[in-house]
């Protein structure tokens, strides 16, 4: 990477107080409070730092601003063959997450944890109906959400609506596919007819919309079954939302993490059969380890974010979050294509079943990452040592060398642009987190970035994208920690799939994953790939102790009320 410091940073060593940002409020036509712009202060010096680290990079005059992704950054993108991939043989079993016979767990107890694939077996076979499943979820629904508030809404008349259609549909002999009669749940920000679309915020809470989102759509058309809209920390930022914060099925004392809080611990619960997230910077990655599930984040452009909140429009993408790498598989099948209503959208093969070879590919690993000291590293080692033991050629490899963290200020401007009526209007008060790393703060922040300083961070992002262009030539996918390294801003904003799953536990048990990332459009060979991951380890199929946490909840509040005089 060539660097620049002759322009390094004007003046950057004056320092900013209450006085500068009440002068920037006269440029930009806003007035802040005093304790507004006092919170800001911290934020709008970081700021200036990331420009000071983005100046550092040589821009040639012809570098042009990576200000979305969708079709256009094919041009400098990475995209893999169809041809990877080897369909299953004619009549084999697609549901090679869970390959113990099904028929010998069907227990009532272990019916609500059945991944997509088996529990499409028991529907087909007559062994179960959608209906059944439907009010067995609602009820685990209504259950389990006093403790993990993870639903803003059920949707419990369309659900039995749809539930019905499906067994009719089915005795009828007219099958739509894997998902036909599978109950699942749609993060907070997916707009459904006839049911508030709350964004997780208080300012929204009856907000509605007279039409589905695109997702919502094809999986009506799928056959599944939506049971309810569950929780996202407000604005898809963190777990806390106006109903409280969403908590762990591991462990209600944490929080499930964010934003896609309710999707994962949901699924994680067996209060779904799969559910719907998003991600922008981590959203579907980091819930999904907080709860020990399996989530995809999909190839920007590959799923269309048509009725979907928009909180970056450069940077968003939607995806499932499942109870295994095959569920995630079925779910993309039915919800990915072009969409007209969303000019970044794009229709490429994604060519399932798919079956590799392992031995003939080339996986990288981030070394740096893999050599450092952090909780799971001993898991994520394991992992690795799993994949040589299936025959896989492991290759040591060094992501890009740009400043990646400080190419977040794209995430911020966007959003602050997003909800710029939200801070004009003042109705930011009415969001519940609001100290220093919190929405209202950032938004007003973000107003003090130039426009120049914005763009300028994208033409670095263009930059890092036609180096991992190249990056993605010698290598078919590679793997990084899931949280630990900035592996998870540089990929989302470069775009590329990821698939993050169960790798085992910490010592206090909480569950801990790793993620694979591959080229651009190359999900099908990503996700046979991490399926033969799975398959040889088996961390997906242990289920969180939430029974008995709440039952032990439950006596203490009993116990309490007991002893009160």
């Amino acid at each position: 990477m060539t660097t620049n410091d002759e322009n390094a940073g004007l003046n950057g060593d004056r320092p900013i107080d209450v006085a500068v940002v009440e002068q920037a409020e006269r440029l930009l036509g806003l007035t802040f409070t005093e304790d507004e712009r006092t919170l800001m202060l911290p934020q709008v010096e970081a700021q200036r730092r990331m420009y000071t680290q983005l100046r550092t990079v040589f821009l040639p005059n012809a570098v042009p601003p990576a200000t979305h992704l969708g079709p256009g950054h094919l041009a400098v993108g990475d995209h893999g063959a169809a041809a990877s991939c080897v369909g299953a043989p004619e009549g084999a079993a697609t549901a090679g997450s869970t390959a113990a016979d099904h028929a010998a767990r069907r227990q009532d107890e272990d019916l609500p944890f059945l991944d997509v694939a088996t529990l499409g077996k028991l529907l087909r076979a007559g062994e179960v109906s959608s209906l059944d499943l439907t009010q067995m979820y609602l009820e685990r629904l209504r259950q389990y959400d006093p403790d993990l508030h993870c639903v803003v809404t059920l949707t419990e008349e369309l659900a039995l609506a749809q539930a019905g259609r499906a067994d009719a549909e089915l005795r009828a002999g007219y099958d739509r596919g894997p998902l036909h009669g599978i109950p699942w749940g749609a993060k907070d920000l997916l707009a459904v007819r006839g049911y508030p679309t709350t964004w997780g915020a208080a300012p929204y809470r009856g907000q509605t919309f007279d039409s589905d989102a695109t997702v919502v759509q094809r999986l009506e058309q799928a056959g599944a079954v939506l049971l309810a809209k569950l929780s996202l920390g407000e604005l898809a930022w963190g777990d806390e939302w106006f109903g409280g914060k969403t908590r762990s099925p591991w462990d209600l004392e944490q929080g499930s993490s964010g934003s896609s809080a309710g999707s994962a611990a949901a699924t994680s619960a067996g209060l779904v059969g799969f559910s719907i997230g998003s991600e922008t910077w981590g959203s579907i990655v980091s819930p999904s380890t907080r709860c020990g599930v399996t989530g995809l984040r999909p190839t920007a452009g590959r799923v269309s974010r048509h009725g979907a909140m928009t909180l970056s429009w450069s940077m968003d993408k939607l995806g499932p979050i499942c109870r295994s790498v095959e569920d995630c598989a079925l779910v993309l099948a039915a919800i990915h294509g072009a969409d007209e209503r969303d000019p970044t959208s794009l229709t490429r093969p994604f060519p399932w079943p798919c079956e590799v070879d392992l031995a003939r590919l080339r996986i990288g690993f981030v070394e740096s990452y893999f050599a450092a000291d952090y909780e799971q590293v001993a898991n994520d080692r394991e992992t690795l040592r799993v994949l040589q033991e299936l025959g896989a050629e492991l290759a040591p490899i060094h992501l890009p060398d740009y400043p990646i963290e400080a190419l977040g200020c794209i995430l911020d401007v966007e959003a602050a642009a997003s909800f710029d009526e939200l801070t004009r209007s003042g109705r930011d008060d009415e969001l519940v987190r609001q100290g220093q790393e919190s929405w209202p703060n950032t938004f007003r922040a973000a107003r003090l970035v130039p426009a120049v300083e914005y763009l300028q961070a994208q033409r670095v992002r263009t930059l890092l994208i036609a180096a991992m262009s190249e990056l993605m030539q010698g290598i078919d996918l590679y793997l990084a920690p899931s949280v630990h390294g900035n592996n998870l801003l540089l990929t989302n904003l470069t775009g590329h799939p990821a698939v993050v799953l169960p790798n085992g536990f910490t010592p206090a048990g909480m569950p801990t994953t790793i993620t694979l990332t591959g080229r651009l459009f190359d999900e099908a060979r990503l996700l046979a790939c991490a399926r033969q991951v799975q398959e040889a380890t088996g961390h997906h199929l242990r289920r969180p102790p939430l029974a008995a946490q709440a039952a032990a909840g439950a006596a203490t509040a009993a116990g309490a009320l007991a002893a009160a005089p």
